[in-house]
């Protein structure tokens, strides 16, 4: 395109404020209003007038009703959820913040924004103008000519070959005037993403169909096959004429589709001769579409109804409407940052190879107010990897990288590892130089492997994203693509896959540092946008300062410590499941009157339900019976078989993941077992461990708690576990603040026993143990949101009889009905529920969910204040119990945290101590108006400690 051309910008406005729903939080203004999407929007709109110098715009909508679509096949779109309601509030205040930015908008009964947008750029390419269409959407491919071009502002862009890189700022855009750092498409960018040029999209979507439009297409024939097609045989046309001729299953499936194909290019051809008489004044001129000024006063009653404070100051403050200063990270459209874009600053990146430059960067790292750090190894094993180079960001777009280790012909001479740490060392170690990684754990593990004791640590972006949206996933390409529009060369990228995959030490130098300086440099930048606002949220900030990042720091000294097992007893253990599971398969064979796998689900549901005709309790995604453990489950209280297979499935699992794999999991160099605890999963702030998984070991079969005698103390110690008494219960009373609750924990009271005397009006010592074991299926159903068939599955009673225990409960203890009721209602309001200590469990199903999806986040807000508040308790407890450990130099070690349990190692000179001081220390941890009470118990093994 000609850089003298005007310019006219079109966005596809439906396609952003679903993407920006769907990216934001469940933002709330003053009055409670839903405004995640909006914010998104305006962002996004503010970004786009920076980056496009365009002389005229337009927003594009879909109307609403049908379209011409709907009319030559109902089936279009049909499989589509409706729009989420907390969207669709927000759909006029979208259309009246657009316009107050100096937008037009553009909505068209009868057609598709596509299709607006294909004849708005049709047009203006006719009458001289440069088109920039801004759309995530591939259809909208088909529209790109010499003066038509996408951006795509949400993907990165590829990054050109090394011969073709232009000189320093000469980059341009294909319309003239600067590039946009995202992913730009004109004629040579449409080849190279999908393999076909633009006069080819509509063969290449009629061939492999649209699945999000409900349009069909040649069954199982993707993107690779389509181009391939096209390629060979020149158009859908050429395809279609040599059908014949296409061998196997993708040519059969091309013959049984020949009838379809000519509706499926028609739905997914961009109508381009719309007439927009109606709805553009002076069609087909374009003077209407010119960009107007911002509405300022418009902007400032705006920004204040819906509380967007930023904004409003920045508009009140006299900034222009459109202050690169002032606009939200490139790519994170959808987000209110003070940063600059990745997109936007200058990248400085410098690989050092000499003393020298390590000196000067080793100052500047001293100097810097925090710096960001990440180190390359050659394993994803903590206690194993060491540095293959490092990294450090200073500043955004200022990183270095010290390759160390990188082998292979053309690798330069690298500085002697040993002499980089020693030099790095004392800035490594030094508390009050401030630190900045992704996931510092691993990095804190990678440097101890040297020798080397990692301080100073103040932030973490993993963790800052996890106590932000734990919902969402928190790995630094997803956090680069969120809040800064790319996500960066990913590892793959650089390193291939599978076994295809080569050791970082084989990436060539160059292209090692420019992943690594870019990692350094997006958490950096990353810091910058989420830092805020964890300190704008008080409870938040207390979640992030005062639990996550200092148990991050105490959790690498536990997985560092790790945990003695004995071998030779999982060795005995193994062999004994074995000879257990050779046993119950002859008994299987037996039952079945014939021998059969019984690790198939398809030859046991042969056996089952074809051959001994067991009635067929469900069936899977394909038809056939399910052989799962609920299913085998209900059928073994009538017959024998299930029952086998049970158990033989449960030792089989117990045999393969632990009494045969813990013994090849300890280290060398330990002797040891060292797990992974993963603080940023479970979206309740509980941990979860891997490597190996200690959560998930059985405990109520015999098998399963034997496997826990094979964790021991060494000479001279015990085991002692210490875990919280009834913690949820005790938090529920706490919540609730119901009397019958309070007072049974206040007087110590047994609490089932005690519910069971108000539920059944029985005098407390007159309850029996079946009414004792009733009441406590219904205090802990009712923690996790039980109903009435759940309650008599549970308890093997009617449903109305489940439903008249539950009535009965909800009457004795009117406040924890209360408290059910109102935490449902408020997180249909906002979105979320909150621990005790502020934590936010983002609940997306409670609005926009179906029936059984809604009914399941409603059930899980009841349950996830309190499982969340368990899990802030026991992390307090931890950091109250090492910090005692600490301060008092004694030599007892946690070993693991597993759900609500510490387990330490404790020398038989410090048994004492612990057994007074940790229940102290862990019921100090919060004032609640219930006690909390933690108990301990010790023994030579974990199994004995309980």
């Amino acid at each position: 395109m000609s850089d003298t051309k005007p310019i006219l910008l079109l966005v596809d406005g439906s396609s952003y404020l679903y993407r920006a729903y769907h990216a934001m939080p469940d933002l709330r203004g003053p009055e409670g209003v839903a405004t995640g999407a909006i914010h998104g929007m305006v962002a996004m709109m503010k970004r786009l007038r920076d980056q496009v110098a365009a002389e005229h715009a337009v927003c594009v909508f879909d109307a609403k009703g049908p379209t011409f679509r709907d009319e030559w096949y109902p089936e279009y779109k049909a499989q589509r959820a409706p729009m989420p309601d907390a969207l669709r509030e927000q759909i006029a205040p979208i259309h009246e913040v657009v316009q107050l930015l100096g937008w037009p908008i553009l909505e068209v009964p009868g057609i598709e924004a596509d299709d607006a947008i294909g004849t708005l750029a049709r047009v203006a390419a006719e009458a001289g103008h440069a088109v920039v269409v801004s759309t995530g959407d591939k259809d909208l491919a088909q529209l790109v000519t010499p003066d038509v071009t996408l951006i795509n502002t949400m993907n990165k862009a590829a990054p050109p070959a090394a011969a073709q890189q232009p000189p320093e700022g000469a980059r341009s855009a294909p319309w003239g005037g600067p590039a946009v750092d995202c992913e730009t498409l004109d004629i040579p960018g449409v080849i190279a993403k999908f393999g076909v040029p633009p006069d080819r999209i509509i063969d290449y979507l009629t061939l492999m169909g649209d699945t999000v439009d409900n349009v069909p297409g040649v069954e199982k024939v993707g993107p690779k096959t389509a181009a391939k097609w096209i390629a060979e045989y020149g158009s859908l046309d050429g395809v279609i004429a040599s059908a014949d001729k296409i061998k196997g299953v993708a040519g059969e499936n091309l013959r049984k589709a020949l009838d379809w194909l000519p509706m499926g290019r028609k739905l997914v051809t961009v109508k381009l001769d719309c007439d927009l008489s109606g709805h553009v004044p002076n069609w087909p001129a374009l003077e209407a579409l010119a960009l107007r000024e911002v509405d300022r006063a418009g902007l400032q009653d705006f920004y204040t109804r819906y509380g967007f404070k930023t904004w409003l100051k920045e508009i009140s403050g006299g900034a222009s409407g459109t202050s690169k200063a002032a606009a939200p990270v490139s790519g994170d459209l959808f987000a209110d940052a003070p940063a600059a874009a990745l997109a936007d600053v200058e990248r400085r990146y410098e690989t050092v190879l000499d003393m020298a430059q390590l000196q000067d960067w080793i100052a500047r790292i001293g100097r810097a107010p925090l710096v960001a750090l990440d180190t390359e190894t050659d394993s994803l094993d903590p206690m194993q990897a060491r540095i293959v180079g490092i990294s450090f960001a200073v500043a955004p777009g200022e990183a270095a990288y010290v390759p160390l280790r990188h082998e292979g012909p053309d690798a330069p001479v690298q500085l002697d590892l040993a002499d980089v740490l020693a030099a790095l060392q004392p800035w490594l170690e030094d508390a009050n130089a401030p630190k900045l990684g992704q996931n510092l754990k691993y990095d804190t593990h990678v440097l101890a492997n040297h020798g080397i004791a990692l301080r100073g640590v103040q932030h973490d972006t993993l963790l800052q994203s996890y106590v932000l949206e734990a919902h969402k996933t928190h790995g630094l390409g997803a956090l680069g693509e969120r809040y800064l529009g790319r996500a960066g060369v990913s590892y793959e990228d650089l390193c291939g896959k599978g076994a295809h995959q080569i050791p970082f030490a084989q990436v060539d130098v160059a292209k090692a540092a420019e992943y690594s300086c870019e990692d350094s440099d997006m958490c950096l930048q990353v810091h910058q946008i989420l830092w805020p606002r964890i300190e704008a949220e008080p409870g938040l900030l207390r979640i992030y300062r005062d639990i996550e990042m200092p148990s991050s720091a105490l959790l690498a000294r536990i997985e560092r410590t790790g945990v003695l097992i004995d071998p030779e007893l999982l060795q005995a253990q193994s062999h004994e499941l074995g000879q257990r599971l050779l046993a119950l398969e002859q008994e299987a064979y037996d039952i079945a009157g014939q021998p059969f796998n019984l690790g198939s689900p398809k030859q046991i549901g042969e056996i089952l339900f074809t051959k001994l005709g067991l009635p067929v309790i469900k069936k899977t995604a394909t038809g056939a019976p399910s052989t799962d453990e609920e299913v085998l489950e209900k059928l073994s209280l009538d017959y024998p078989l299930p029952a086998k297979l049970l158990e033989y499935r449960g030792l089989a699992k117990l045999k393969s993941t632990y009494t045969d794999k813990l013994p090849l999991m300890v280290n060398a160099r330990t002797h040891r077992v060292h797990t992974n605890y993963a603080q940023a999963v479970a979206v309740t702030g509980r941990l979860s461990s891997n490597d190996p998984n200690l959560q998930n070991i059985p405990i109520r079969t015999a098998e399963g708690r034997r496997v826990r005698e094979a964790f021991v103390a060494p000479p001279g110690h015990v085991i002692v576990s210490a875990d919280y008494s009834q913690i949820e219960l005790r938090i529920m009373a706490h919540i609730s603040e119901d009397p019958g609750l309070l007072r049974a924990f206040g007087e110590g009271l047994d609490v089932h026993r005690a519910t069971a005397s108000e539920v059944f009006s029985t005098p407390l010592g007159e309850v029996t143990s079946e009414q004792r074991r009733y009441a406590k299926t219904i205090n802990f159903g009712l923690i996790y949101g039980m109903g009435a068939f759940g309650l008599a599955q549970s308890l093997g009673i009617e449903q109305k009889a489940a439903r008249d225990y539950i009535e009965l409960y909800f009457h004795r203890f009117a406040g924890v009905k209360h408290y059910m009721d109102s935490t449902k209602a408020r997180a249909a309001e906002l979105g979320y529920v909150e621990t005790l200590f502020g934590r936010r469990i983002y609940l997306p199903e409670i609005k926009g969910g179906n029936g059984p999806r809604k009914a399941g986040a409603e059930r899980q807000s009841i349950n996830a204040p309190m499982q969340g508040t368990a899990a802030d308790l026991i992390k307090l407890a931890m950091l109250a119990v090492q910090a005692e450990l600490d301060a008092s130099a004694k030599s007892t070690r946690i070993v693991m945290q597993v759900h609500d349990e510490l387990v330490f190692e404790v020398p038989e000179a410090e048994l004492d101590w612990v057994r007074r001081e940790v229940p102290r220390l862990m019921a100090g941890v919060a004032q609640l108006k219930v006690p909390l009470l933690a108990e301990v118990g010790v023994g030579p093994n974990w199994e004995q400690a309980h």
